[in-house]
């Protein structure tokens, strides 16, 4: 065989400093957390938080660059997509902890971990929001941009029209930021906290875990955009786009669980 020829389709990754790079980033930023809560300053935490950062960065970097080399096979490509679907699986058990959370105390108002609660959901004192109008306004935006976010995805698939891909990417990734700001003002404008009461805790913990997932999204999907303008993806190679629309699909579905139990009927 030629040098450097292989008779297989998968990729044999060289040795890589990143594994190791990247948990002792996430220990120091894991530390520094624990460390910033206790009140010592939360400069432990950032350290580790831009390791981490930097870490993510060039690894994908390598993964980019693997695939632009030829690596990434369809049989590798398989194995990624199916590395993607059980990380959105470990996300779908994530969210299902804050929901049993909610339905448990919303059907149970009572019992020694929530006495204060007395029978009555939301407990009392407690002013919901109302979810026809804040609310109801960023479901709309999330829908539009899983719409815009399709159009994109076909646009790349299946008529290999560039321009069309770069005006949906675009738009999705405004519609998140849109989604975020509305999210930060309705935040500011509560009328519970997050402390001294469940309902308070489980909705900032449902809600604010799902809005750190849209940000992810949201710089996810740019990351494409800037990947697109620099010559990246094709119809038959694309799985960083294709990971990034099923991340940004599943965030949109648990929205709308949310809106509809927390919002609507937990309100």
């Amino acid at each position: 065989m030629a040098s450097g020829a292989k008779n297989h389709d998968y990729h044999i990754l060289p040795p890589s400093i990143w594994p190791f790079l990247g948990s002792v980033a996430g220990f120091f930023m894991l530390i520094g957390a624990v460390l910033w809560m206790k009140g010592s300053g939360p400069w432990l935490f950032a350290a580790g938080f831009v390791g981490v950062i930097g870490v993510m960065f060039a690894w994908w970097a390598d993964v980019i660059r693997e695939s632009n080399a030829g690596d990434h096979t369809p049989v590798v490509r398989i194995g990624l997509k199916y590395g993607f679907i059980f990380f959105i699986m470990s996300e779908v058990m994530f969210f299902a902890a804050w929901f049993w959370s909610f339905f448990k105390h919303a059907l149970y108002p009572m019992g020694p971990a929530s006495p204060a609660v007395d029978g009555v959901w939301p407990p009392a004192g407690i002013e919901t929001f109302d979810p026809w109008h804040l609310p109801l306004i960023n479901t709309l935006i999330l829908l539009l941009s899983g719409a815009t976010l399709t159009w994109a995805h076909h646009a790349l698939v299946h008529e290999n029209n560039r321009q069309d891909v770069k005006w949906g990417l675009i738009l999705t990734v405004a519609l998140g930021f849109i989604f975020t700001l509305f999210q930060a003002y309705e935040y500011s404008h509560a009328a519970f906290g997050f402390s001294g009461n469940i309902y308070g805790a489980n909705f900032f913990m449902a809600t604010g875990f799902h809005g750190a997932h849209v940000i992810i999204g949201t710089i996810f999907l740019a990351v494409c955009l800037f990947r697109l303008q620099a010559g990246h993806f094709t119809a038959e190679k694309h799985v960083g786009f294709e990971a990034a629309a099923w991340y940004w699909h599943f965030v949109d579905v648990v929205w709308l669980f949310l809106f509809a139990a927390v919002y609507i009927w937990g309100g």
